[in-house]
Order: C-alpha cells, then sequence, then structure tokens
C-alpha cells in the first residue's frame, strides 16, 4: 500500500510512485546536480587529454587492472552509473565507435558546455535560452569549420601524405612513438583498400600482439597471423590451398545411444578398423581436392590427426569465429559446417603458410607475397602487456582515422589553432546579438578554450597565459598558430605537420553539443525503487 492510499488529504508527486521512489525537480535539484555529475566526469578525464596526458589505473569489477590514458577506455572500466554522466560517457563511446579519435574531446567540451550554463544558471538566465544559445552556436561552428581546412589528400595510396594526416592521432596516444607507428597503420591500411575506398572496412586491418622487443621491431605482415602453433609435425607449405571447416575433425556420433556388443577381439578389431576406414575416406575425399592446409575451428581427433599427417596437410586450430571469418576472407574461402570433400568454390589459397617463431612466441602466418591482400596484420612487439594494449588502442584509432579519410579527405590545422578561431568567430557573433540567445552563444565560443587550456595544463605550462598568448597570434593574423606541448608557447602547427581531421572534428561538436544540450534539458529526475532484495555489503 503505498503512502498515498494512507493519506486523507492532499498528495505529492511522489505519492503517485511506490515506496522507496525518488523525485528531484527544479533548477536546483534537477539540472545543476546533473550539471555538478557532469563536470567531475570530465574533470576526470581532462588531465588524460593530449599527448602529454598523465595515466589512470582503474581496477575493473574483475580485478583487472588498466593503466592508460584513453578515455574511452577509463570511463567503460569505471562503469559510470549517473543517469547525467552516463549520457556523456555514451557520447563518447558513439565518438569512439563511430571514428575512433576525439572521444577524450567530446567529454571534455561537454563538460565546458555544461560549467558555462551552470555559471549563466547562477545568474538568473532561464535553461531554454541557455539551449537556444548553444544551438545557434552549434550551426554557427559547423558552417566554420570547413573553412578552416588547409589541406587535402591527394592519394589514398600516397604513403608519406596518410602517415602525415593520421600521424596527430598516433600521437595523442602513443607521444614520441608517433613516427615508428603511423607508418606501420599507413602500409597496412593501404594494402587493403578496395577499389572503392569507401568500402574500406576496419576489421579488414589486424593487429597480432607479440611479447619481447621494442615497439621499433613491429612490422607490417601482408596477411593473416595467429599467435599459436599448428597442431602436427607440418609447419610449412608454400602455395597453400586452404580448406575451412566450423566444426572439429573427428568421427561423427549417432544421433541416439547405442548398446554394441563386441564376443571377441576379432569384432573388436574389425570394430575399431570400420571406424578408421570411415575417417581415412574422410581425408582423402579432403585431400583429393587438392587441399594441403586444413582450419578447424575445433579440436581435431588424435584419428583425423593421424591421416592428415600422412598426407602432409598442415592443420591449424582456431576457436575464435571472428578469426575464422578473416581467414576466409584473406583465403577467398567459404568456412564449412560439414567434413567432406570441399568444391573447389569453397576452397581458399594463399602463397605461404607456415609457422615463425617471434620473441619466444610460436606463431602462424598465412601471407601472400602480392600487396593486393584483403586481410593485412600488423604484428606489435613490446616489452609489457600494458605497452601492447597502449598501441592496439593508438592503431585502431589510427586505422578509423583512416576510413574517415576515406570518406573526407579535409585536414584542418591542430594543437588548438581551430578551435581558437572558431572560439573568436562565435564570440564576435555573440556581441552583435541583443537577445538572451547571447549568453548561451558567448558561452559556446568559450567552451573551446577548454582544448587549447587543456594541453598547455596537461604539458606542465601556464594555462592562462598559453590560451592568451595563442589568442594574440590569431588576433594577429596567425591562424595556423597552436599550442607547443614539446618547448611550450606556442608554435606553428602547419609546419609542425600537426593535423586534425575535419569530419572527426564535426561529429565530435555535434555529439558534445547533443549531449550537453540534452541534461540541460532535463527538468526532472525521477527514480523509481529498484528491483530485487538487499545487495551484500560493500556492494
Amino acid at each position: 500500500m503505498t503512502s498515498f492510499m494512507k493519506q486523507t488529504a492532499g498528495a505529492s508527486f511522489v505519492d503517485l510512485l511506490k515506496d522507496g521512489a525518488k523525485h528531484f525537480s527544479g533548477v536546483e535539484e534537477a539540472i545543476l546536480r546533473n550539471v555538478e555529475a557532469c563536470k567531475k566526469l570530465s574533470e576526470v578525464t581532462a588531465t588524460s587529454f593530449g599527448p602529454n596526458g598523465m595515466n589512470k589505473m582503474v581496477v575493473n569489477h574483475l580485478d583487472r587492472v588498466f593503466v592508460t590514458s584513453d578515455s574511452f577506455t577509463i570511463l567503460k572500466e569505471m562503469e559510470v552509473q549517473h543517469p547525467a554522466a552516463k549520457l556523456i560517457f555514451l557520447a563518447s563511446a558513439m565518438q569512439k565507435e563511430e571514428v575512433g579519435d576525439h572521444s577524450n574531446w567530446v567529454v571534455l567540451f561537454a563538460g565546458a558546455l555544461l560549467s558555462g550554463a551552470e555559471a549563466l544558471i547562477a545568474m538568473g538566465i532561464p535553461a531554454p535560452d541557455i539551449v537556444n544559445g548553444f544551438t545557434r552556436g552549434y550551426e554557427l561552428a559547423t558552417s566554420k569549420i570547413g573553412d578552416f581546412a588547409t589541406a587535402k589528400l591527394d592519394s589514398l595510396k600516397n604513403s608519406e601524405q596518410v602517415t602525415r594526416a593520421i600521424r596527430g592521432v598516433i600521437c595523442s596516444k602513443l607521444h614520441g612513438l608517433e613516427d615508428v607507428v603511423a607508418p606501420l597503420v599507413a602500409e597496412a591500411c593501404m594494402s587493403v583498400l578496395p577499389k572503392d575506398p569507401a568500402r574500406f572496412n576496419v576489421d579488414n586491418v589486424r593487429v597480432a600482439k607479440v611479447l619481447g622487443g621494442g615497439i621499433s621491431d613491429s612490422k607490417v605482415v601482408n596477411g593473416f597471423v595467429i599467435a599459436r602453433d599448428v597442431e602436427g609435425v607440418v609447419k610449412r607449405v608454400e602455395k597453400a590451398v586452404v580448406a575451412v571447416f566450423t566444426q572439429g575433425i573427428e568421427p561423427g556420433a549417432t544421433e541416439t545411444k547405442g548398446t554394441v556388443l563386441l564376443r571377441n577381439a576379432k569384432e573388436l578389431e574389425n570394430y575399431s578398423k570400420s571406424e578408421e576406414e570411415a575417417m581415412d575416406k574422410c581425408i582423402d575425399e579432403i585431400a583429393s581436392a587438392g587441399v594441403n592446409v586444413v582450419v578447424s575451428g575445433a579440436a581435431v581427433n588424435e584419428l583425423a590427426m593421424h591421416f592428415l599427417e600422412r598426407r602432409g596437410i598442415m592443420v591449424i586450430k582456431n576457436n575464435s569465429k571472428f578469426e575464422l571469418r578473416r581467414i576466409c576472407k584473406f583465403t577467398g574461402a567459404t568456412a564449412m559446417s560439414r567434413v567432406g570433400k570441399p568444391t573447389p568454390e569453397e576452397l581458399g589459397k594463399c602463397d605461404h603458410a607456415f609457422v615463425e617463431e617471434i620473441g619466444g612466441t610460436v606463431c602462424t602466418v598465412l601471407d601472400n607475397d602480392n600487396q593486393g591482400a584483403q586481410v593485412s596484420t600488423i604484428l606489435v612487439r613490446s616489452s609489457t602487456g600494458n605497452q601492447l594494449d597502449d598501441v592496439q588502442r593508438a592503431i585502431d584509432s589510427g586505422v578509423s582515422a583512416y576510413r574517415m579519410l576515406c570518406k573526407d579527405s579535409r585536414l584542418a590545422v591542430g594543437a588548438g589553432a581551430v578551435e581558437v578561431e572558431l572560439a573568436r568567430a562565435i564570440g564576435q557573433v555573440a556581441e552583435s546579438t541583443t537577445s538572451l540567445d547571447q549568453y548561451g552563444l558567448r558561452k559556446f565560443g568559450e567552451a573551446f578554450d577548454a582544448i587549447p587550456r587543456a594541453l598547455a595544463a596537461n604539458a606542465a605550462q601556464d594555462a592562462v597565459h598559453a590560451v592568451a598568448a595563442l589568442h594574440a597570434e590569431h588576433e594577429a593574423g596567425r591562424v595556423s598558430m597552436g599550442i607547443d606541448i614539446v618547448n611550450g608557447g606556442v608554435m606553428d602547427a602547419k609546419e609542425a605537420n600537426v593535423y586534425e581531421h575535419v569530419a572527426t572534428l564535426e561529429e565530435a561538436l555535434r555529439l558534445a553539443t547533443d549531449a550537453a544540450v540534452t541534461i540541460l534539458r532535463v527538468d526532472q529526475i525521477i527514480m523509481a525503487k529498484q528491483a530485487g532484495g538487499p545487495k551484500p555489503p560493500g556492494m
């Protein structure tokens, strides 16, 4: 029975809900409460922004330790529960999934917008007017971003231009190693570029992590690398003809249980012999199709292994259905759910299949001599598993950036130069605006300063002085000047080859603005009573 039924007169909104439900409304309880949570989230990742960002050590619910400056990984393993803060995280996750870069930019900019909104609310500006100002600022910014494109790729097959375009993405996650990793990503992406660049698939570039050595020992393999040994004694095959089976290779089992009565040793011998003959015939059919490499998605029976090795067939076991799919894509094979003779259309081919020991790890390599393979693998070497994970995240971001370049190859100078120009342009419009929208518009422009401010602060510079000096340079007409994170002060980002992708910036701006506006439009928080019994201590 609810408290509403117990009362004889008058009822609040909470009385309409089950006992234990919570309700918050108004500026103080709803809007400012949400803004404060989002600001705290932004402050967590702000110190990890840019090439000099600090690492965070996160221990997730499985006691796995993550030491990284990647904001998406940090927020994901933190398991953010606050509803408003989770909206910011979801916007960052969408940026990571769709674009691959600027996920921290989304959190930082959304936090700056909400911080500005908090100041306006304290001044008495209504939330709808702030939202209108932010919306108008977003429309103005998107119309201006294209004007700051200063470079464009002439060819997606030009290694030097592609390396320059993705260098900034790699540098933001692996400062000091971008000149090693960026050329590897460029080479791997260009080797799998289809005739229609718009159909480039990030899944065609794999990362194989091998402990031992250093980052400089990493290389690109024009094919597929599996970090495990083959099953038998056949270690190398030239001009491989590949058959892929999604199931294990073993004698078939009957659908129903049965009992076999054996009266003497002769019957036992004949029983096992019939099973051997059936398996021998099955393997013989596979070999007669010209197959010399078999890829199995499950275990291979000892009897089957015996007959496969007698015919010199290499056996590769791989339990991952995703990797089986990539092997099929690389070789042109079709995965079969039956064990038997494959048709010519179901077979795949590659030039070499061999086993190689790399840094103490035995790897199986499938590769081609030509450069037109559909799958390429970046073999990453490092002395620690944590650094391998960081390199993989940086490579994934670089590959995603290349995919965006296939759709839109425009580049703008980075290091905070574009953000300062947008702040100046929006500030000038706000000065000429007479409605209440001018306050939200001005705060929207000021929010862009959070990007160069974070770059300078994380590089151990006086952030206020650095941003002021950057604005002075842009006022003087030097629009390519940005924050110098190495020597301090400002630098010409164009001369330093520091670029960011225009389409990436547009998508990040859209997601951050949408998240901030959505949060500001919340005027009530209604929390139903959580289901389930009492939680154990510590939960």
